[in-house]
């Protein structure tokens, strides 16, 4: 295929590249998104018979083929589909591929330069190889989980972010990305087994390697960053706002104290740890004097490392992501953050149009990969695939 984007512009880096996404819930939507992102031709296979709509929202420069891989003839449709892909990323507990005929075995010996990215919470081997699980539980099982918290509290997971996405849906196009580049030199294909478990463990490396150096030796929410330290925390403004500090090197932390009117002879040191609590109510009582504006207005332009805690509405309209341009708005003025990183002469252009419908571009797909009109009929047919026409202003 030719290295020319979506757009008729300039080739991304990964123009030219077939990818073939299962659908499932959040990480392999990411993972699919970042691919499609970066230029490549991202088809979701969704379920047929179709549920009402997608649940998929990271759907952006995707297309969509609506097929029942339940039936022997919907599977025959997706193993041909991969004998012409790049890459397919499954998101199934292990086995259940195995079961479909569709296991990396069948589809490497069609394909041999096929890249099979496995995506799961466990990973393909193990105790819990088979077990359901959501965020929580992978994260739990890392480790990772045992250190997030504030004292006296039970752990907390930050949302779905570290297993789902960073931990699953990042690292496995990471994955995806080294295997294809081996493949340039190798010419084949292989599995990628993207465990979320080990996902979030691996970019918690630092956790792990920084034990000795004292930074984690006291409890739970004791600690220089895990919201322990008076310097490393989020404070409370008179507008009912907050702002985050992370002035931890010792010029930063002089910067604070000096926004803060405050005068540093008079207080304990920066790193005497039983004063820490007290000196917590002392720059909260501070911050609570003004606004979150007003605190901008003193520490921007600053190394005092204090910036606004921004909400989803404000942080598009902040003047140093308005000057990066660091999110976009599509078609349909939904607001979403630009691809990142940025690279200089093969950037990411992501898609502006609004979603995929489930089956939009099933008849379309299905040619692109060599099915003839008959075939498709016939599929149709038989309900193994499905269409949806519905127009956008539906």
């Amino acid at each position: 295929m030719s290295r020319r984007s979506a757009g008729g512009g300039r080739a991304m880096a990964l123009s030219g590249l077939r990818v073939l996404e299962l659908a499932g819930l959040a990480p392999a939507p990411l993972c699919g998104m970042i691919l499609a992102d970066f230029g490549a031709r991202v088809v979701r296979v969704d379920r047929a018979p179709r549920s009402a709509m997608a649940t998929d929202v990271q759907g952006r420069g995707k297309r969509s083929l609506a097929l029942d891989l339940k039936r022997p003839a919907g599977a025959a449709v997706l193993r041909r589909l991969c004998s012409g892909a790049d890459v397919l990323i499954e998101p199934f507990r292990h086995g259940v591929m195995e079961k479909l005929g569709l296991g990396p075995e069948v589809l490497l010996d069609d394909n041999p330069r096929l890249i099979y990215a496995r995506l799961t919470g466990f990973g393909q081997t193990g105790k819990y190889a088979k077990s359901a699980g959501h965020d929580i539980n992978y994260v739990a099982l890392s480790g990772v989980l045992s250190k997030l918290g504030r004292k006296g509290e039970n752990p907390y997971a930050p949302l779905n972010l570290l297993a789902d996405f960073a931990g699953g849906g990042v690292i496995c196009a990471m994955g995806i990305v080294i295997a294809l580049y081996e493949r340039t030199i190798s010419g084949k294909g292989q599995v990628v087994d993207a465990s979320m478990v080990e996902g979030t463990a691996y970019i918690s490396s630092f956790l792990w390697k920084s034990q000795n150096l004292g930074l984690w030796n006291r409890p739970r929410g004791e600690n220089l960053l895990d919201s322990g330290a008076p310097f490393y925390e989020t404070y409370k403004t008179s507008d009912g706002k907050f702002v985050a500090v992370g002035a931890v090197e010792p010029q930063f932390y002089e910067q604070l104290i000096k926004g803060l009117g405050l005068d540093s002879s008079k207080l304990p040191s920066q790193l005497s740890f039983s004063d820490w609590p007290e000196m917590k109510k002392t720059f909260a009582s501070v911050f609570a004097q003004k606004t979150q504006s007003e605190w901008c207005s003193i520490f921007d332009g600053t190394d005092a490392c204090v910036t606004p805690v921004l909400s989803f509405d404000d942080a598009p309209l902040h003047q140093h992501n308005k000057q990066r341009n660091s999110f976009i708005k599509n078609d349909q003025e939904e607001i979403s953050p630009r691809p990142a990183p940025l690279l200089s002469r093969t950037p990411a252009v992501p898609s502006f149009k609004r979603d995929p419908f489930i089956g939009e571009h099933t008849e379309e797909i299905l040619l692109e990969y060599g099915f003839t009109k008959e075939e498709i009929a016939k599929l149709y047919s038989d309900k193994v695939i499905e269409f949806n026409k519905l127009k956008a202003n539906l």
